[in-house]
């Protein structure tokens, strides 16, 4: 009996703070709301990046091939995509040494010296063309070695959807404040939007390509007029995403 008793006891104080907790005053509440949007677009730019490295015992003759076949390689892809901008970077002359062999006891280092040099030099290629993309890669790699590949968005595409992300990032919070509202128990009228913080995250920092790091890559010795199949590419999509932070005030 005594038992039951205090089982009754608990079940009505729960009860009792449930409705306690259920009659909170939400008068004058500030709720702070996060909200996300996105938006998708089929990526209609491509940076690709094209490089050369040569290795020779005579550092001179490493670099005047590199710089002949660099030369050669941008006239190939101003001719194949004139519409392309081009930018050269990442030229690096590195000396290659012998390995390195266990010393017999009591033996003195020598000071060691470079059997070879290598040298190198990169090519960004940043084109909306992308239709003839296969056949430019193609005529490049008779010369140049493709190094990388990057789609991506047009700025002017990225300031088209702009107003889409924004519309899609505000709606959502919209939808979130009134999903609030309904748990408080209260009207989405009732609520007034204090402040709107777009990009609230915090996250502002743009990436940044690292520095070019030489090619791990034995020169290769490639005829002048070597023939490239052309490769296959699909650009893919990019998505584009906003995170808003509302403050939000209940009446």
């Amino acid at each position: 009996m005594t038992v039951m008793k205090s089982v009754l006891v608990a079940a009505a104080a729960t009860v009792a703070l449930s409705a306690q907790a259920q009659s909170l005053p939400t008068s004058g509440t500030l709720v702070v709301v996060p909200a996300f949007g996105e938006v998708k677009h089929v990526n209609d730019q491509v940076v690709a990046t094209l490089a050369i490295e040569e290795q020779d015992k005579d550092k001179a003759a490493a670099a005047s091939r590199v710089n002949q076949k660099m030369n050669k390689g941008i006239a190939i892809v101003k001719q194949a995509d004139p519409s392309a901008a081009l930018k050269s970077y990442g030229y690096y002359t590195y000396p290659v040494y012998p390995e390195e062999r266990p010393l017999p006891a009591g033996a003195v280092a020598k000071p060691r010296l470079p059997t070879a040099w290598r040298v190198g030099q990169y090519l960004e290629v940043t084109t909306a063309n992308l239709a003839s993309l296969p056949k430019t890669v193609s005529a490049a790699q008779g010369v140049l070695t493709l190094n990388g590949l990057n789609f991506g968005l047009k700025p002017e595409t990225i300031r088209l959807l702009d107003d889409q992300r924004i519309a899609a990032t505000y709606k959502n919070l919209n939808e979130r404040v009134a999903a609030i509202a309904k748990a408080m128990g209260r009207n989405v009228s009732d609520a007034v939007l204090d402040t709107v913080d777009f990009e609230g995250s915090g996250n502002y920092a743009t990436e940044s390509r690292p520095a070019a790091a030489p090619m791990m890559m034995r020169s290769a010795k490639m005829a002048e007029d070597s023939v490239v199949a052309e490769p296959s590419f699909e650009p893919g999509e990019t998505t584009l995403d906003m995170r808003v932070v509302g403050k939000v005030k209940f009446k």
